[in-house]
């Protein structure tokens, strides 16, 4: 079983006094996802769509012995204007796009009901990861900026749309989960009845500095002037600005537990790499937003890169929060100064 697909079926079990659980495949290409919802997850309804009218045959013989199945080729606007105008919600929305989806995410919380899931990827590489600044400017509303976490990046641009976007709704978000493999960035995010207790503040910017390393987060709500960095000559520091982005966590522990939790004592558990993503994914909250590749401390420091492991100790023995990054390998993630950070380093590449 996928992750998504287990998402779903942990929702399913969670509320069994609630009619059974509806599921909305925006983008359903030959729908195979489409009978995973409803086979594995047990999705009472399914409704698959493409835009693809020549898709519709193939769509309808995949989910053909699918009971509570439905196949349509409409675009997806002119469908979730439909769910709108009908007040129609689904508990699981998958909207897995080709290019940027951010145009439709207002629509897709509106179908969305309170506590559903909007399952939302994205194969748009090159505009939030600092490859294409006009482009990210235009679909994301930001500056994205080249960053050594460029997969994480993306992410927190990403979920950094939908929070304004149902902040606007006068609603919610909580990420469950945030994972990329470099290619398709894929956030699934809960929709809460109303914004958390200062929720504000995990919208922000993240800075990168390109001639030291060190990196720094402010929120938008406390924004203020950038502190110097370890250049030498601050006139000439090069300071990589990206933002708005969200800045709170990337995944839901306890979300994660549970799907853990309920794959180990299904039969229908996740598949070997579906569970090795979940672990990887539970050790690390993303939180704090600062996240650097051992290459570059080992940059920084000289000599070989430290042991991740570690390094994580060491900061951890000395009070900083510190911790594998789920999103990328062989990233380190820390709240400890980049002064402080380079000196552990340092002194785990050459103890004494």
């Amino acid at each position: 079983m996928l992750l998504a697909q287990q998402l779903a079926a942990q929702r399913r079990s969670d509320r069994p006094e609630a009619p059974g659980l509806r599921v909305l495949d925006l983008m359903a290409g030959c729908g195979i996802r489409s009978l995973r919802y409803g086979v594995e997850a047990g999705a009472a309804e399914v409704w698959a769509n493409d835009a693809d009218p020549d898709r519709l045959a193939l769509l309808e013989a995949n989910l053909a012995g699918l009971g509570g199945g439905r196949c349509t080729t409409r675009t997806a606007q002119k469908l979730l204007a439909g769910c709108l105008l009908r007040e129609q919600r689904f508990d699981l929305i998958d909207l897995d796009a080709f290019g940027c989806p951010s145009a439709l995410v207002p629509l897709a919380l509106e179908a969305l009901a309170f506590e559903g899931v909007l399952y939302l990827a994205s194969t748009d590489g090159r505009s939030p990861t600092g490859h294409d600044r006009p482009a990210a400017i235009r679909s994301l509303g930001a500056a994205a900026r080249a960053h050594p976490a460029s997969w994480e990046l993306a992410l927190r641009l990403q979920l950094g749309v939908q929070a304004r976007a149902a902040w606007v709704l006068g609603r919610g978000i909580e990420p469950v989960f945030s994972f990329s493999e470099g290619r398709t960035f894929r956030t699934a995010v809960r929709l809460r009845r109303k914004p958390g207790p200062q929720a504000e503040r995990l919208l922000g910017l993240l800075a990168h500095c390109h001639g030291c390393g060190d990196q720094q987060v402010q929120s938008l709500v406390q924004l203020r002037q950038w502190r110097p960095c370890l250049c030498p000559d601050q006139a000439n520091a090069r300071l990589s600005i990206s933002g708005p982005l969200w800045i709170g966590p990337l995944q839901d522990p306890a979300s994660l537990e549970a799907l853990a939790s309920a794959s180990g004592a299904s039969s229908a558990s996740l598949s070997p790499a579906g569970a090795r993503l979940l672990a990887q994914l539970r050790r690390d909250d993303g939180l704090p937003a600062r996240c650097w590749p051992l290459a570059e401390l080992a940059k920084r420091i000289g000599g070989g890169p430290p042991p991740l492991g570690d390094l994580v100790e060491a900061l951890r023995q000395q009070g900083w929060s510190a911790q594998a990054s789920g999103v990328m390998p062989a990233q380190l993630r820390s709240d400890a100064p980049w002064e402080r950070l380079l000196q552990v380093a340092a002194h785990v590449v050459r103890p004494g």
